[in-house]
């Protein structure tokens, strides 16, 4: 069974940057639809971007970060990374890697295997 363990989270100030990493062990993410979530306080989990198995296509479903994120990955290494920018409070957040067995996303779609999820603060 794959696992996902992210890391790279921590506290951070409005404006920075930040890359978060997610590495696969146990098995090969090649096949599988890669994707980042985040969970505010209080808030349900939400998608935030995916990529698909051959990074040909990538999905966002806020067009605001969609101007701030980038979403790559290195199935040499068996990781996938969610690089933010200019990163703002509301960014804020616990932030989950997922994998999907499908190679197709749409709003709403199950994911399969989840991380432990990283904290992500961004202050202002």
């Amino acid at each position: 069974q794959v696992q996902l363990v992210e890391s790279g989270g921590g506290l951070v100030q409005a404006g920075d940057s930040l890359r978060l990493s997610c590495v696969a062990y146990g098995g090969t993410i090649s096949r599988y639809t890669m994707g980042w979530f985040r969970q505010g306080s209080g808030n349900e989990r939400k998608f935030v971007v995916g990529i698909n198995p051959t990074s040909t296509r990538t999905w966002y479903l806020e067009s605001d970060l969609q101007a701030r994120a980038t979403i790559s990955r290195d199935d040499a290494k068996n990781t996938v990374y969610l690089q933010m920018a200019s990163l703002k409070p509301k960014d804020t957040g616990v932030y989950y890697c997922a994998a999907r067995f499908e190679s197709t996303w749409y709003e709403g779609a199950s994911f399969d295997i989840w991380g432990q999820g990283i904290q992500v603060t961004v202050s202002s």
